[in-house]
């Protein structure tokens, strides 16, 4: 079975063929990056020591296009660098063209079961296509041209295995989805493909479980110079799935495994791109871009701490310039941590302390510090908008609402 190229509707964004030189290189501070090949993403390097990318999955039907280009626009706007959307139809399958020739950033087509919609994605213009070989039909017959329609396109692949699509027999013989036979089902498929000649993919074994999806990922990465996705499946609702995300990429990362990540959590899509961007702002593989601190909760703050960042960091949520605010509720450690940062407030006494780069520039009643904050953290941002100071895809806080008694 083969692909042919529509040549009647050509994409209009032509991408890099993939597994061309990119002189992007992203090196971590905690350890040096695994080396490991690398593949494009369309013009996304993955791999290789390129800059660790962030993903995220539409959770529209992807036949709806306006609303599919809409989520991926609003992921665009979060810093989401690839998007991958769902084909378990032929509706979402005919969708494809219209959706990769209008999206700003590279489209994945996530396929199962059915390979001849990997060709339709491939025709579509897709940037890559996640393939799980354990669920395609018959893939020892159509794998070789699936790899073959891949290579004259100039697209790369994922393929990868997690813990609830494991081939049974490895299942049996290891005892359940341990690392090991998470490996291995990795490694059998890697040789499918590398037998045929196509070294464009990347590989993910993602699991549920941190210390498992840990102990998985190292020891793939101990077996070949593969370009990995990391994902921790079935993470949870939004806090639980951050923390887990958090101690699994963190975990990995500071060993300098992992070329592109995907947050998953049972929340809208775009909160998974503000945590996957800011872990790797704070893991120091990202430029540091818009950040609040503030005081833990104790019984020396004066003012209600928790109240007042939340609304500090809700008024500010739109903010991308990379400032730093420091919401602080005492006179112990209030004024140090205030000055650290670009903008900041020591409260205490019923008022507080405003300081910018370490100098007190007011001090203004309690109930008006959230609103001066306010304006003088957005006059910031716009003189750095307009010095030219905010860097691409920069991202406002991660915002976690706080649910108060009796609402």
């Amino acid at each position: 079975m083969m692909n042919t190229l529509n040549t009647e509707n050509p994409i209009e964004k032509p991408f890099r063929k993939t597994g061309d030189p990119v002189d992007l290189t992203s090196e971590s501070p905690l350890h040096p990056r695994r080396k490991s090949r690398r593949i494009m993403v369309g013009p996304v390097p993955v791999g290789g020591g390129a800059p660790i990318s962030v993903q995220s999955m539409t959770n529209t039907l992807t036949a709806n296009v306006p609303a599919t280009l809409q989520q991926i626009a609003e992921l665009t706007a979060a810093g989401c660098d690839i998007v991958r959307v769902a084909v378990p139809s032929q509706d979402d399958a005919d969708a494809l063209p219209e959706i990769c020739r209008k999206s700003p950033i590279p489209v994945i087509a996530d396929i199962h079961f059915q390979s001849k919609y990997v060709f339709q994605a491939i025709d579509a213009g897709c940037a890559a296509v996640r393939v799980n070989p354990g669920n395609i039909r018959k893939f020892d017959e159509v794998g070789p041209d699936i790899c073959k329609a891949a290579t004259d396109a100039g697209i790369s692949l994922r393929i990868g295995v997690n813990a609830g699509s494991l081939d049974k027999d490895l299942y049996a013989k290891y005892g359940g989805p341990t690392p090991e036979a998470l490996v291995a089902s990795a490694l059998k498929e890697a040789h499918m493909f590398e037998d045929v000649g196509f070294h464009d993919f990347k590989i993910s074994v993602k699991h549920h479980d941190v210390i498992t999806m840990v102990e998985t990922y190292r020891l793939l990465a101990s077996k070949g110079d593969w370009p990995l996705h990391l994902g921790v499946t079935e993470a949870g609702p939004a806090w639980q799935g951050t923390i887990k995300s958090c101690l699994a990429f963190g975990a990995l990362l500071a060993e300098g495994i992992g070329d592109t990540i995907r947050v998953s959590l049972s929340a809208p899509p775009v909160e998974e791109v503000k945590v996957g961007c800011k872990l790797l702002e704070y893991m120091g593989l990202r430029p540091r871009k818009f950040d609040i601190i503030s005081c833990p909760s104790c019984g020396r703050a004066q003012v209600d701490v928790i109240q007042l960042a939340s609304a500090v960091t809700e008024g500010l949520r739109d903010v991308t310039a990379p400032i730093r605010v420091a919401v602080m509720g005492c006179i112990v450690n209030g004024p140090g941590e205030a000055r650290e940062a670009d903008l900041g407030v020591a409260s205490g006494n019923g008022k507080g302390q405003i300081f910018i780069k370490g100098k007190v520039i007011r001090t203004v009643p309690e109930d008006q510090i959230v609103d001066t904050l306010l304006t003088i953290a957005n006059d910031i941002a716009a003189q750095m908008e307009a010095d030219g100071q905010v860097p691409v895809n920069s991202t406002g806080p991660v915002v976690v609402p706080i649910q108060h008694p009796g609402h």
